[in-house]
Parts: structure tokens; C-alpha cells; sequence
């Protein structure tokens, strides 16, 4: 896959359980991006997701909407992502994945975009508004770049778990709750159940997000999947503490990454 050296994203997930952080790109500007990603790899993190920007990021709660919003006044654009991966790729091999909408991609151009992330040095790229039976036209110019298209789980797929899971790349998303993105209390649906109905279909690592913010869900989570991903919590820290925010990126990373691994 996209690496001289083998697929980085399975060699995240075969030093234990992942931890996968996620924060929109160019919030709140690249550079930022830049010494926030390498403080959270050097916090433990195994798997950066790197959010592009985009208008109407419709499966986001209000926090990464603010992100986004944010990131795009700041002029933040595809090309200045692929940028920043080629920036982050020369100091560091922990895997890089986008989550994009489908609008920039097909803006961009889907061989182009996909080639683009060979030449940067992006491991794959997860498209939450594109549904798994019309993921096609993706798969050949992803394949043909050695990107992964990483699939999503939601606890309204049950009766598709299998399929999808046996067709999946890089890593399956599982989704633990209806809604949008954010910290939550408590997860809404069987977590564990989805994520034994997937390992049945597959041995792809299987990934939980969606609501986990501290470190007894980081811990919980960890317990029944192959890694963690947090999101709302870390872009929440951006938006509080601005460009300022690594020392804080780290500490937090840190513990949760110590609480899905302990």
C-alpha cells in the first residue's frame, strides 16, 4: 500500500491498541496543524486524521462545525493539506488519513486528488457522506495510488456490517452512536456487538469514535476495539486555546492514549 516500507496503517494498529486523533486541518491556520499533529504523535498517538475543510460538514456536531468555519477563513484548501502531510511525512511515519466530504474530492478531481496523496505521503481517506454501495467510483483510482478508503460502521448498519467489513480497507470506522460528532455520556447503541460482528466478517482493525472524550471511555472503548478516535474533544482544546494549544494537545494526549493502552 502507500508506503516503500509497507501499509502504515496496519502497522499502527500491530503495536496494541490504536489511538487515532483527529483535528481539522488549517484551524486555526496549517502551520498550527503542523505543531499540533507532531505533538500529538509525540504524545503517543498512532493514526492522525486530518479534516478537510468544507461548508456543510453535515455528520459534525457544533464544535467541528466552529472548526471548520474557522479553517476556511484562514483560506485553508486542498492543496495547502497535501502541504501540510508532506510537511508532517518528512519528520514522522505515524500513518495519515483524511476525512473529506465528498464535494471537495470530486472538485479536485478523484485520480488527481488520489495520486496527490501517493505523491504527499497520505495513507487513505474516509468520506463520511459516501454511502458503502457507492464507494466505485473511489476504490480504482484509490487502488491504483495505494490509498485506502476507509469505511464506516453505524449502528443503523447491522444487517451490512458483514458485507462492509469484508470489502474494507486500512481500518473499519465504527460509528457508536446515531447523530453527530461530540463528547457524549453514555453510548447509544451495542458497541462491542457491532464491533464481534465485524472481527467475524474480517480481520481488519476495527476502530470506535463518536462520543469518546476521557479517558474512562478511551479505556472502555479500548477494551472491546482495535483502537480509539477522538476528535471533538482535541478541536475543542484548539478552539479554547488557539495557536497556543500544543502544550495542552499533548497533555491530553498523552493521557488518553495511557487509559486505551493501560
Amino acid at each position: 500500500m502507500n508506503s516503500k516500507d509497507g501499509n502504515r496503517i496496519s502497522k499502527a494498529f500491530a503495536r496494541g491498541k490504536a489511538f487515532i486523533a483527529f483535528l481539522t486541518g488549517g484551524d486555526p491556520s496549517l502551520e498550527a496543524s503542523e505543531a499540533f499533529i507532531l505533538e500529538m504523535i509525540r504524545a503517543g498517538a498512532d493514526l492522525i486524521e486530518i479534516g478537510v475543510p468544507f461548508s456543510d460538514p453535515i455528520a459534525e456536531g457544533e464544535v467541528i462545525q466552529r472548526a471548520n468555519l474557522r479553517a476556511l477563513s484562514s483560506g485553508t484548501i486542498l492543496e495547502g493539506l497535501f502541504g501540510l502531510v508532506e510537511r508532517v511525512r518528512g519528520k514522522s511515519d505515524v500513518p495519515l488519513v483524511f476525512l473529506s466530504y465528498l464535494n471537495p474530492l470530486f472538485r479536485y478531481g478523484y485520480e488527481a486528488f488520489f495520486e496527490r496523496c501517493r505523491a504527499a505521503g497520505a495513507d487513505g481517506v474516509i468520506v463520511p457522506d459516501l454511502p458503502f454501495e457507492e464507494q466505485a467510483e473511489l476504490l480504482e483510482p484509490a487502488r491504483a495510488s495505494g490509498v485506502d478508503v476507509v469505511s464506516l460502521v453505524a449502528p443503523t448498519s447491522e444487517a451490512r456490517i458483514l458485507e462492509i467489513a469484508k470489502n474494507a480497507s486500512g481500518f473499519l470506522y465504527i460509528v457508536s452512536s446515531m447523530g453527530v460528532t461530540g463528547v457524549r455520556g453514555a453510548f447509544e447503541s451495542d458497541v462491542a456487538a457491532m464491533v464481534r460482528l465485524a472481527k467475524s466478517a474480517s480481520s481488519i482493525p476495527a476502530a470506535v469514535g463518536f462520543g469518546v472524550g476521557t479517558p474512562d471511555r478511551a479505556r472502555e472503548t479500548a477494551r472491546v476495539a482495535d483502537g480509539v478516535i477522538v476528535g471533538s474533544a482535541i478541536v475543542r482544546i484548539i478552539e479554547e486555546r488557539g495557536a497556543e494549544a500544543g502544550p495542552e494537545l499533548y497533555r491530553f494526549v498523552k493521557e488518553m492514549k495511557s487509559a486505551a493502552t493501560g
